[in-house]
């Protein structure tokens, strides 16, 4: 029997899915338990889903397996989300007050809130960072119990393509699998192989995918751009294939023979590359292929640095992925971007702690999903796992405390950072916003009719016939009084 007290988080990657689970220690070590990878080539592209079907199948796949090694049902699983279309923009919502009040915390909810409730063209906003926030005249992270006339909430909204958002759920939903919780993965990855003196003194972390590379840009701890740009190292692949060969003769070389950057006076034009036994390639065009696609994605990652940033990046340039591992990618940076401090990232920050040699590799390509493990909180163990049964059979939700109970629907104001609010917790969201207003609605009417009938009342008893009505019953009163 495995442990009944682990964490499950799935990476859906261009090339590779994978799925991992791993154990919190009490000293905040990680045990990672079991690893799983499965080919996406034929249902992601560019990050994304594009196949629901097949996205499914691949999925149950890689939870089954997960379950097989770990003797265990898995309940719930931690996703990531990025790939293509994902994109930063930002916004400011104001607040103008009529005479000078201290913000509060229900002010600085509503500008959050306003910023939440914007509509963008077929873009989803999937997470909403705060930068800073303008107090009359001056910039202030934490603006309540300052007295202002005017309050401006700037924020850096990220977005992606609703239908692709719709992909990611539906292929869960498909493949029955409870998502635990959604993180855009960028972020989480920035929080697990960024020091904060790099996020705090600004710096670019890339990351080099093989159908996308992402760009982060943090100053001051604060995220300040995100992009991801649809080229990687398999379009490296596929322009060494132009030469007349397979891909798959074109990946084996890129993997031997590929460099970010080789001086000139080192090319022998002499030197030529073994394609198989029988072909051969001359190493200058190969190199002219293999840099030259490398130059164009430094330089579109170059052109997402905010130019206000671009000269302020104390922390350098912070390169992972498994782009990251080709020869001298830190001297193509240097040369392009003039950036002296480029580190690579080849593992995460946390204590990691395992007997897989995937993980143990250190070569940057798990980072992601290490990354979004470390972010999970929730038990994903369930029953003892019969292979011979229901894939989920004896579901259950528990968090690590021991506690039963599954998240409440969030508002956009309790999101935390990095998170993405799933389609099922949309929709339980609406359905309690729905529940309120018209719970707000029937009391409003109630009040409403209340406060006719009142009116009516009062209305009634001030008419003329009702005044003279009750003088005519007193005077008739008085006269009886007399007679008597």
């Amino acid at each position: 029997m495995m442990s009944k007290d682990f964490i499950v988080a799935i990476e859906l990657g261009s090339s590779k899915m994978t799925g991992i689970a791993g154990k919190k220690n009490l000293d905040g070590s990680i045990q990672v338990l079991a690893c799983v990878k499965e080919d996406s080539t034929s249902c992601i592209r560019k990050g994304v889903v594009y196949n629901i079907d097949k996205t499914a199948q691949c999925l149950t796949t890689i939870v089954n397996k997960l379950q097989k090694q770990l003797k265990t049902t898995i309940t719930q699983v931690y996703v990531g989300v990025g790939g293509q279309s994902i994109r930063s923009i930002r916004n400011v919502i104001t607040k103008e007050q009529s005479v000078e009040t201290p913000v509060t915390q229900d002010m600085v909810i509503e500008l959050m809130d306003a910023n939440r409730n914007m509509k963008y063209p077929d873009q989803e906003i999937l997470d909403a960072a705060v930068q800073e926030y303008k107090v009359d005249s001056q910039y202030q992270l934490e603006p309540v119990g300052i007295p202002c006339t005017r309050i401006e909430g700037n924020f850096l909204n990220i977005l992606q393509r609703k239908a692709f958002y719709k992909n990611l759920n539906s292929c869960f939903e498909a493949a029955n699998i409870t998502v635990a919780e959604m993180y855009l993965a960028p972020l989480a990855l920035a929080d697990s192989v960024l020091t904060e003196t790099e996020r705090r003194s600004g710096c670019v972390l890339v990351d080099l995918g093989a159908d996308t590379t992402t760009v982060s840009v943090y100053s001051k701890n604060i995220l300040r751009h995100l992009a991801v740009i649809p080229l990687g190292s398999n379009n490296i692949t596929k322009d060494i294939a132009s030469l007349q060969m397979e891909e798959s003769d074109a990946e084996r070389m890129k993997l031997k023979y590929g460099s970010a950057y080789t001086d000139n006076n080192e090319i022998d034009n002499n030197l030529k590359y073994s394609i198989d036994n029988e072909r051969q390639v001359e190493a200058r065009k190969f190199i002219e292929i293999v840099e030259g696609r490398l130059e164009e994605i430094v330089a579109n990652v170059w052109c997402q640095v905010p130019e206000e940033y671009a000269d302020k990046l104390l922390g350098g340039i912070i390169l992972t992925g498994g782009g990251s591992n080709m020869t001298n990618i830190e001297k193509a940076f240097q040369n392009y971007t003039h950036v002296d401090k480029i580190r690579i990232a080849k593992f995460v920050t946390q204590t990691i702690t395992s007997n897989i040699n995937e993980i143990n590799a250190h070569d940057g390509m798990m980072n992601t999903v290490l990354g979004l493990m470390a972010k999970g909180d929730i038990n994903c163990a369930g029953d003892e796992y019969d292979p011979n049964g229901d894939l989920f059979a004896g579901q259950r939700v528990s968090t690590l405390d021991g506690a039963t109970e599954q998240r409440r629907p969030r508002q956009p104001n309790e999101i935390p950072a990095g998170v993405v609010r799933t389609a099922d917790e949309i929709r339980r969201a609406e359905q309690e916003a729905r529940i309120k207003k018209e719970a707000e609605e029937r009391a409003a009417r109630e009040k409403a009719e209340e406060e006719a009938r009142e009116a009516a009342r009062i209305k009634k008893e001030n008419s003329f016939w009702n005044k003279a009505g009750r003088w005519l019953k007193k005077a008739a009163t008085e006269i009886v009084k007399e007679e008597e």
